[in-house]
Parts: C-alpha cells; structure tokens; sequence
C-alpha cells in the first residue's frame, strides 16, 4: 500500500524543513557516533545505521498511531482526526516559519518517557559497531521531540497503520541531509535553512498543507 504523494512529499519536507531542530536535538549525538569511529572510512557506515534505526523508531510509532486511528472508524472521529492533524500542520507551519514556538510544548510531555530509556542509550554509548549504532539510533528516536510528536499526530489521521508507518519514514528521511551530510555543502544547506526569507516561505507552505488537510467540507456538513 502507498501513500498519498502529496502526503509523502508534506512528510519529506517537514523533515527537511526541521532539519535545524533536528540538528539541535540529535545532530550531537550524530556527531559523537562519528567521532567514536576510528577507522574515517566507516564513520559514514554507523551515521547511516544510526540513522537507520532512528527512522525504525519513527515508522514503529507511526504504525502503533496508525493502528489506533484505523479502529476509529466512526465517521464523525475520523472527521475530527483529519482536522487535528491539518490544526498540527498549521502549527508546525507557525514553527518553521518562526512566528509561534508553542510546538516545543509538546517536548515537555515526553519527558517522563525519556527518563525510562535514557539508561538504555547511556549503556550504548560510545558505539562501537553498527550494531551499537543502529540500537542507539533506534533508542534516540524516542528523545521527546515536538516536531516528531506533532508529525505522528499528522500521521495517525492517513487511515491505515502501513501508511502511517509510511509517513514517518518520509519523515525520518527528511531530516537525514541535516545529520549525514558534511562539509561545504552541509554549511550551504544549513545556512539556506536558517534564512529568515526561506523559514517563512517554507512554513507558509505547510500552513497552506495543513489548510488542505482539514476536511472542511465535512465539519460545515456536520
């Protein structure tokens, strides 16, 4: 089963237009596990095992959400779904672009959680072998993040627990130029992120996605 394009390229981009968040949040980490590799030649290896098994957690959560809003199939909770997952796009939007920061709020909630795993990511560091990589990335995906958590509410409203998986790892793959990219090129793209002209731009175009979203045909008829 595939995904709706228009979805799958919405989830591409609010990976790639969070990817100075997510640089703030996990790109530290990123860093450290290409550090700790000593052969240079296979740094790039464990990033993308890493990486790997942060996107596994990603489209995990996005199955489990999914799952959840496909036993929902009363119409009125699915039309209410639908609109607070456009009502989270708007508000990634208002993110991106830099005009509302109540998105981090949603960090907060995760908190409790993440002091569950934290012991978990301690005990695989510092990672050694692809292995150690990917479970590292595969516990950090768990690191309360607003974006992440606002993108899985999206996500839960696309009807099938595949597609929501789908989506989530649309997203996990956005965010990867931010964390594996180096050098020239990854200066250029993160400066081309933190221009205030290319923040607004982007955001307004998930606003516009999360306008799209909304089932307002149905909430008028309901």
């Amino acid at each position: 089963m595939t995904a709706d394009p228009l979805a799958l390229t919405t989830a591409l981009l609010l990976g790639l237009l969070g990817g100075g968040h997510c640089l703030g949040m996990c790109g530290g980490i990123a860093a450290g596990v290409a550090l700790g590799t000593p052969q240079q030649s296979q740094r790039g290896l464990m990033l993308l095992g890493y990486n790997g098994g942060r996107i596994l957690s990603y489209s995990l959560a996005g199955a489990l959400v999914g799952s959840l809003s496909w036993l929902l199939r009363d119409q009125p909770v699915m039309l209410a779904l639908r609109s607070l997952a456009g009502l989270m796009l708007i508000v990634m939007g208002l993110y991106i672009g830099q005009w509302w920061q109540g998105l981090l709020r949603l960090e907060r909630l995760g908190g409790q959680l993440w002091r569950l795993i934290q012991p978990l990511a301690r005990n695989l560091l510092p990672a050694r072998t692809l292995p150690q990589a990917f479970a590292l990335g595969a516990v950090w995906g768990w690191l309360p993040c607003g974006l992440v958590y606002s993108t899985l509410i999206w996500a839960s409203a696309a009807g099938s627990w595949q597609q929501s998986a789908l989506l989530m790892a649309g997203f996990g793959a956005g965010t990867l130029p931010a964390l594996l990219l180096t050098g020239l090129l990854a200066q250029q793209m993160q400066q081309l992120l933190q221009r205030r002209l290319t923040q607004q731009l982007f955001g307004l175009l998930i606003i516009l996605f999360g306008l799209f979203t909304i089932p307002w045909r149905g909430l008028l008829q309901a």
